[in-house]
């Protein structure tokens, strides 16, 4: 397979760079014998008593921050990962690369040293601790396609009503349409809920480099799928209910935890590269957005319901005309074998 065969076109008006004015304002198409247009509001009428919404936890932190090299130099600097209280894997941003040993200085006097370079990342050891540092003094990492600035409204609306364990550089953006209330609306319909863990990286903003997918790999994210989690998909599947995975990144998690054959706590890295031909193992149904083109998540949704099915279900958005990517509209797939 090449990249370039899940290539689409799509009107630049059709970019969502603002949220919906409220959560549950966005549309959703439902992707299932056929295809049908309906509201997010909708979406308990497409879940059955029974079955089990996974949803990702992960809170997004503010991980973009500005610096100065030594010589002046301006910097920027993405937060990949933080790895202790005080160190980080990070790309910079720069005319010229920093060097290990180099200091990066912040207008408030704290600074980040240069370990090491690992890959296009590099490790930095702050002098304050970080988590909280990026919270007073970061910037929302929002999505190089917006090509705006985050805002005061971006703090709230790029962050999950049930985001709780901080650590993603970019927001699983399938929950990002639930309020409060829709979690109520949905266990109240019979729905249960469980929640899985994948701090989603700067990895997910990068295009694939090589054009036989093959080629590819995708950059590690933190995972955590605990007994909990295990136990409450057990219940479902023995009850008959099914496994709807709220966003790509829940659906990774889980099957990045099957991959013996059945479902089992994990916690560690993924770099698991979910393509057509793959066989789920524990996904029944996914709510998800709308991707890019030649994305890797478009690659996953078109494993789930099959490439022809997807690239039809795109087509039609665009003639709709939905609003994609991350502040845009979503859709509900079940498989390509299930009616």
């Amino acid at each position: 397979m090449l990249v370039s065969d899940f290539n689409y076109s799509l009107p630049h008006e059709l970019i969502a760079r603002h949220p919906a004015t409220n959560r549950r304002g966005s549309r959703l198409l439902e992707l299932g014998a056929g295809i049908a247009d309906r509201s997010f509001g909708e979406l308990p009428d497409l879940l059955r008593p029974g079955d089990l919404l996974v949803f990702n936890d992960t809170r997004v932190i503010k991980a973009r921050l500005m610096a100065t090299k030594e010589t002046g130099g301006r910097v920027e600097i993405l937060i990949e990962r933080v790895q202790g209280d005080r160190v980080a894997l990070a790309l910079v941003k720069a005319s010229k690369s920093p060097r290990p040993g180099g200091r990066l200085l912040f207008a408030d006097g704290a600074e980040a040293q240069v370990v090491e370079r690992e890959g296009e990342f590099f490790v930095l050891k702050f002098s304050v601790d970080i988590l909280p540092y990026l919270e007073a003094h970061g910037e929302v990492p929002l999505p190089p396609y917006l090509d705006r600035q985050a805002d005061d409204n971006d703090v709230e609306r790029y962050q999950t009503v049930y985001a709780r364990d901080p650590g993603a550089v970019a927001a699983p953006t399938a929950g990002l349409h639930f309020d409060d209330a829709m979690l109520v609306e949905t266990r109240a319909a019979g729905v249960d809920h469980a929640w899985v863990t994948l701090h989603v990286g700067a990895g997910t903003f990068q295009s694939l480099r090589a054009e036989h997918i093959e080629n590819n790999r995708l950059h590690s994210e933190r995972v955590c799928v605990n007994a909990a989690c295990c136990a409450a998909v057990q219940k479902t599947r023995a009850a008959g209910g099914r496994i709807v995975a709220v966003g790509t990144t829940s659906v990774r998690a889980l099957e990045c935890a099957s991959v013996t054959g059945s479902l089992q706590p994990f916690t560690g890295e993924t770099d698991m590269f979910i393509l057509p031909g793959y066989e789920f193992r524990t996904v029944d149904a996914m709510l998800t957005n709308f991707h890019l083109p030649q994305s890797s998540l478009l690659m996953l949704v078109a494993a789930f319901a099959g490439k022809e099915r997807i690239f039809g279900a795109y087509r039609h958005a665009v003639r709709e005309k939905y609003r994609f990517f991350s502040y845009g509209d979503a859709m509900f797939l079940t498989p390509d074998d299930v009616t």
